[in-house]
C-alpha cells in the first residue's frame, strides 16, 4: 500500500508490472530487453507494450465518441490542484447526488465548489485483482458537480462507469460538460479530506487514453 514519503506526498498509482490487471480483453502491461549490458552491449534498453488503460490513466473523450479530442487534447492544468477525496466504499451500484453529498458531509469534506473529486470506493486493482464490481455516479450527479465547477473526477475503480455499461454514459457526461477523468487509482493511503493533486497525463497523441503518474499532498 501507498504510503506518507518525507515530503508529505502520497503515490496514488497502481504500479505498472507483469500482472497489473487489465481491463479484460485489453491488451496487457508486458516487458522485455532489446539490448543488456550483460550481454555485451554498453547499455540496457528495454521495451515494453500496454494498453494506455491499464494502470492508472486518464481517458481522452476520444474513448467514447470518434468526434471527441483525443488523449494529445487533455489539458494539464484539470489534473494538477486541489482535490477532494470522499470515501464511498459503504454504497453500492448508482450513486445519487444526495448520497455522495451526505457521504461527504458525514466525512466533513466540501462538496459544493469542489473542482477535482477523488471517489475511494475500495474496489480497486491496486491489490492485484480486477474487481467484480464497484459504484458509480449517475450522469445527473456528474451533471450537478459539473454546474458547480467540477474539472475532474477520479475513482479508484477501473472506471467511472458500471463494469458492464456500453452506454458509458458517466464518461458521455463528463466529458460532455468539459470536464475529465482518472481512472485506477490507488487510495488506499488517502483518507476523505483535501489535497493538492499532482497527475498530469502523458503526452501522448491520437490516443484514446494516457497513463498518468498520480500524487497526492495532504492540505490542511
Amino acid at each position: 500500500m501507498a504510503e506518507v514519503d518525507g515530503h508529505g506526498l502520497i503515490d496514488a498509482s497502481v504500479p505498472l508490472r507483469v500482472g497489473t490487471p487489465e481491463w479484460p480483453g485489453d491488451t496487457p502491461y508486458a516487458c522485455g530487453w532489446t539490448a543488456r549490458i550483460a550481454d555485451g552491449s554498453s547499455v540496457n534498453l528495454s521495451a515494453l507494450t500496454l494498453s494506455p488503460h491499464v494502470g492508472t490513466h486518464a481517458d481522452a473523450p476520444l474513448h467514447v465518441d470518434d468526434a471527441w479530442p483525443a488523449s494529445d487534447a487533455l489539458p494539464p492544468a484539470a489534473f494538477v490542484g486541489e482535490a477532494v477525496v470522499v470515501d464511498v466504499s459503504e454504497l453500492d451500484g448508482e450513486i445519487f447526488y444526495d448520497a455522495l453529498a451526505e457521504a461527504a458531509t458525514r466525512q466533513r469534506v466540501a462538496l459544493p465548489g469542489a473542482a477535482r473529486l477523488l471517489l475511494r470506493t475500495g474496489r480497486t486493482i491496486a491489490g492485484g485483482r480486477f474487481p467484480d464490481a464497484w459504484p458509480w455516479l449517475t450522469p445527473d450527479c456528474v451533471r450537478a458537480l459539473a454546474r458547480g465547477g467540477l474539472a475532474l473526477l477520479g475513482v479508484d475503480a477501473p472506471s467511472v462507469d458500471a463494469r458492464d455499461s456500453r452506454a458509458l454514459d458517466t464518461h458521455r457526461a463528463l466529458f460532455g460538460a468539459g470536464a475529465y477523468n482518472l481512472e485506477n487509482l490507488d487510495l488506499r493511503a488517502a483518507p476523505p479530506g483535501r489535497y493538492e493533486l499532482l497527475a498530469a497525463p502523458l503526452p501522448l497523441v491520437g490516443l484514446d487514453g494516457a497513463p498518468t503518474r498520480a500524487l497526492l499532498r495532504v492540505l490542511s
